[in-house]
């Protein structure tokens, strides 16, 4: 039986797609009516504010209401769980009164005592749980810096994910090319499947010594592709905004490209799911659309 294929967006709210005019009608003012219409378009979105900061139970009990039956959200992990830096600021006051941070400065996991990673995780949990009792939390997506290369170290914070997270999907992102090297790509997924961990396929700018390759892998009953733009001048450029390092807008024939092999990932998955993360004014959403047509 051939899997499901569902298209949808990185970021409902993006300031410069609400800004642009041309998704939302002029009468969505608010986040509860822009994401009602959202909803209505499209079957997924993928929360990007979860990696930011830590979800609040009660934004996600608004987010179910707001939502129909059968509606996914995706959620970005925290970024301290994902071996990013957190300004201090965004932790939790009581984490914050215990480590005593310099004004302005950033955090690490590796940072944190026991006793408050485990705080960490379990806010986490606690804030994604009305989505998870309603069935509309689909992946928990770890995006992993460029910085988190293959070792030990980084094998066994994989296998804790398990443990932090036991009846969750999981869904893996490397930006480090050496993941993907052709010797090891092998080993990595048959660690990913022993997991029941995704693999996540991107399509981003090649040409630099982080460029993860395209390589099509399923390596759990859910799939995912992620859809990054291909601006390379703008992919490692320092002191952008998200929207403006993903600014790039598909053609539709680059989308058609991905047609074949979404199918051949949905002969091997359940359910396989594209995210289109080229936030930029309309751009994602624009790209969407457009893969939806090619789809059907």
């Amino acid at each position: 039986m051939t899997g499901v294929i569902r298209v949808g967006i990185s970021s409902w709210t993006e300031p410069t797609l609400v800004k642009a005019g041309t998704f939302y009608p002029k009468e969505a003012t608010t986040a509860e009516e822009r994401l009602r219409f959202y909803a209505q378009r499209f079957p997924m979105v993928e929360v990007d504010s979860t990696f930011y900061a830590l979800p609040s139970a009660e934004t996600a009990r608004l987010w179910v209401e707001r939502t129909p039956i059968g509606f996914t959200f995706h959620a970005k992990a925290f970024a301290l769980l994902t071996q990013h830096p957190s300004p201090a600021a965004r932790l939790p006051k009581d984490v914050r009164e215990r480590l005593q941070p310099k004004e302005g400065a950033n955090v690490y996991f590796k940072d944190l005592g026991a006793r408050d990673r485990e705080l960490i995780w379990d806010r986490f949990r606690e804030g994604l749980q009305p989505l998870r009792e309603s069935g509309k939390l689909g992946a928990v997506l770890f995006q992993f810096p460029k910085w988190f290369l293959p070792s030990p170290t980084s094998y066994r914070f994989m296998e804790d994910l398990r443990e932090w997270l036991p009846d969750f999907t999981l869904a893996i992102e490397f930006r480090q090319a050496a993941w993907m090297r052709e010797d090891r790509r092998t080993r990595v997924f048959e660690f990913l499947r022993g997991l029941g961990l995704t693999y996540v396929v991107v399509d981003e700018p090649q040409g630099f010594s982080s460029s993860v390759p395209v390589v099509l892998a399923t390596t759990a009953s859910f799939a995912m592709v992620r859809f990054h733009g291909r601006n390379r001048e703008t992919w490692e450029k320092k002191g952008l905004t998200a929207a403006e390092r993903f600014k790039y807008l598909y053609k539709k024939r680059e989308l058609a490209e991905w047609v074949p092999r979404l199918k051949s990932m949905a002969q091997e998955a359940k359910e396989v799911h594209a995210v289109m993360n080229n936030c930029y004014a309309d751009y994602a959403v624009r790209g969407a659309e457009d893969l939806t047509e090619l789809l059907t």
